[in-house]
């Protein structure tokens, strides 16, 4: 690989370079990368949970004090809204807060304790002892859409720090800029909390050596990748072919079905439609939760509803992409898509000639049709979305039945349609990450309880999720100490509770 290759960040607004020069890591840099974390890791790892909260606090305030140049740095090199970049830090900041809460309180790690019976007959029960402990360092993939949530201080970085795991964050080409000032924030808190030096470094690329270098690395213990699925799983496959195998926590994005049933298309279309048209275009469609797919019985009722959705859409203007490449792939899959005679195109938003701009765009088709055709369920990263026109409710529970892993699905309906449609919950359960009624799936709540996440192609690991305090369990691994004395024992494990954090003992929880 070269190691004086340079690229340049692109705004998208203009569809030119801009000034600042940024190199591609060499082997050399990438090594050293690593080998840091690894120097760093024994120490990190055993940081008391107050000093890793500190300094997860610290990364948050070092954010906020880069004030305005940050929002200006990201709008220029990505195109969207600073009132949406400004919310973005927002939840930048309050997830590390959160995190931070999480590793103070400490009962994340999952201390469990069976003690002895040594009179148990025919066998003495031994003493053993449960706990989540680090993995190692971590290669996280900064994604485009989400610069700075999910980038070089989001989720996966947050919760393997918090995790006691050092990080390598390869940096997303699309905003090398942004990347190197949020990375100048940690490294500042690093400074200030005495951190070791190691446990966070940033690297720069445009190219897929710099992230293969990264994952092949035998000294890198887990990925967090955010991202399409050909990179997703392009990762994964180098990951399984190592020497040691590695876990990847790949998000590969999804479509995220909508299903309307009948009741409530009867009282709400016009409602549903309006909410649904914003759900579609937010943000030019560039969440992984957009919703991709919407299945109707056809009636009266579905053809209203396609008018108020058409009418919505018509009055949205295009909106300026992430990427020229981002543009150009959402263009190239609807006229792919509309080359099949089982689909049409029935709406679209405000035409535009500008190269870096998607224009959004309503097609249908039939139940029977898109069980036949399965590229209809794939991910268009963009504007669109395809209706689903069932005949029958058997026609959708068959068409839901077919469905991939997605992250989330959506059913609107009334209490009657919920009764009359109870079969549809249990198909879904099986192929989501997150099950949503009444509502609109973007929009990512972090909090405990969330799961973002599903079954494959939307992720790698199903059993886990990118978003959400559990994020952190991705990056640990269960051990256990079998008839240790209480003074060689880690501090959550010891008698008497010295962390005071919630135990399982003997199957019942208790602090």
């Amino acid at each position: 690989m070269s190691t004086s290759k340079t690229f340049y960040a692109i705004n998208p607004a203009s569809n030119e370079p801009i000034d600042d020069v940024f190199t591609n890591a060499s082997v050399e840099e990438v090594n050293q990368a690593v080998q840091k974390a690894i120097n760093a890791f024994d120490d990190y790892r055993k940081k008391d949970s107050n000093s890793i909260a500190d300094f997860l606090e610290q990364i948050a305030i070092e954010i906020v004090n880069l004030g305005d140049a940050l929002l200006e740095k990201c709008h220029s090199e990505t195109a969207l809204p600073l009132a949406r970049l400004q919310g973005e830090r927002g939840r930048t900041v309050n997830q590390l807060k959160l995190f931070a809460t999480v590793v103070r309180e400490g009962s994340w790690i999952d201390a469990r304790i069976d003690t002895a019976i040594p009179d148990r007959i025919p066998a003495p029960k031994p003493d053993i002892r449960h706990m989540l402990i680090p993995l190692g360092p971590v290669a996280v993939f900064g994604a485009s859409n989400f610069p700075l949530a999910f980038s070089v201080a989001g989720g996966d970085t947050v919760s393997a720090l918090a995790g006691g795991c050092p990080v390598v964050v390869k940096a997303h080409p699309a905003h090398p800029g942004t990347s190197q000032m949020v990375a100048t924030a940690i490294e500042k808190a690093i400074q200030v909390c005495k951190m070791p030096e190691g446990i966070f470094s940033l690297v720069q690329g445009n190219t897929n050596e710099v992230g293969e270098l990264l994952v092949k690395h035998p000294d890198i213990k887990a990925v967090g990748f955010t991202g399409s699925f050909k990179g997703g799983k392009a990762l994964f496959d180098i990951a399984n072919t190592r020497p040691e195998p590695i876990p990847v926590f790949a998000e590969m994005g999804s479509t995220n079905p909508v299903f309307i049933l009948p009741r409530i298309l009867e009282e709400k279309s016009e409602t549903i439609a309006t909410g649904l048209a914003g759900s579609i275009t937010l943000n030019g469609g560039q969440f992984c939760t957009a919703p991709g797919l919407t299945f109707i019985e056809k009636s009266e009722n579905s053809n209203a509803f396609n008018s108020f959705l058409i009418d919505k859409i018509s009055g949205i203007p295009a909106t300026t992409m992430l990427t020229s490449e981002i543009s150009q792939a959402y263009n190239t899959k609807i006229e792919t898509t509309l080359v099949s005679n089982t689909i049409l195109e029935i709406g679209k938003g405000q035409p535009s000639t500008e190269p870096t701009t998607a224009i959004a765009r309503i097609l249908k088709t039939t139940a029977s049709a898109f069980l036949e055709n399965s590229g209809f369920e794939e991910e268009n990263f963009g504007p669109s979305n395809i209706i689903v026109e069932a005949q029958t409710k058997i026609e959708v529970l068959e068409a839901a039945k077919t469905l991939k892993g997605h992250l989330t699905a959506t059913i609107f309906g009334t209490d009657k349609d919920f009764a009359e449609y109870s079969e549809l919950f249990e198909i879904l359960e099986k192929k989501v990450g997150r099950l949503i009624l009444n509502g609109y799936p973007t929009g990512v709540e972090v909090c405990h309880s969330m799961v973002h996440g599903g079954p494959y192609p939307a992720t790698t690991a199903a059993q886990s999720t990118s978003v959400g305090t559990n994020a952190i369990k991705r990056f640990a691994r269960p051990i256990c100490f079998q008839d240790y004395p209480d003074f060689l024992l880690p501090e959550a494990l010891k008698k008497g509770n010295p962390l005071t954090i919630w135990r399982l003992l003997n199957g019942e929880f208790t602090k």
